[in-house]
């Protein structure tokens, strides 16, 4: 009887670890990387209008720069909060930034319908035939993420940090090579945006 007890106990205990498992998500932390991030041109999404990642950037404090492919299941579980996000800190100086891969300009559109996305969006590939030859697939060898279409991937630039000129904007950056885990990346951005409240204001006698 006990032998029973302890195995249903076990199986019912099991039970939530294995439906996440087998939900299909790939929540990956903040993390900092090497990465060796280029500036980029690419073509906004609303008019097919060649866009520059630098006058994108300008003025902001931080900008979280999503890479995703419309058809995936996983940036559809992170688009609203990328959404989420953006909504909460724009005013504070956060530029959320979606990069679109492996999905025609069509579906991509069609993602964000009816009102269209709510920040910049851009395109870098149409093709599942360009995965191994776009900016976004080296960046993910460079950080480690071995997923095959790495969708979404994140990674977050402090524009005051960047390099004025030349090709390479940064060496270093935060990386998050899968989906964002909401509660940790709201306290990055926070942090990030208001770094005086994060800092511990030591006693006065």
């Amino acid at each position: 009887m006990t032998k029973l007890f302890i195995l249903a106990f076990l199986t019912l205990a099991l039970v939530p670890l294995a439906a996440r498992a087998q939900g299909g998500h790939e929540y990956a932390p903040v993390e900092e990387k090497t990465v060796n991030y280029k500036n980029w041109t690419l073509n906004d999404l609303k008019d097919n209008k060649p866009v520059d990642l630098r006058s994108l950037v300008k003025g902001k404090k931080l900008v979280m720069i999503v890479y995703f492919a419309p058809w995936c299941p996983n940036w559809r579980n992170e688009a609203p909060i990328a959404a989420k996000l953006y909504e909460k800190y724009r005013a504070q100086g956060l530029e959320v930034i979606g990069v679109s891969e492996y999905g025609s300009h069509e579906s991509t559109q069609a993602f964000f319908q009816p009102s269209g996305p709510p920040y910049t969006v851009v395109t870098e590939s149409e093709s599942r035939d360009d995965r191994e030859k776009t900016a976004h697939f080296g960046y993910r060898q460079a950080t480690g993420d071995t997923r095959k279409w790495g969708s979404p991937w994140n990674i977050f630039l402090e524009p005051a940090k960047l390099a004025k000129e030349g090709d390479l904007l940064t060496e270093e950056a935060w990386v998050v090579n899968g989906e964002l885990i909401e509660a940790d990346v709201d306290k990055f951005i926070g942090e990030h945006l208001n770094p005086a409240s994060a800092a511990i204001t030591p006693c006065k006698n």
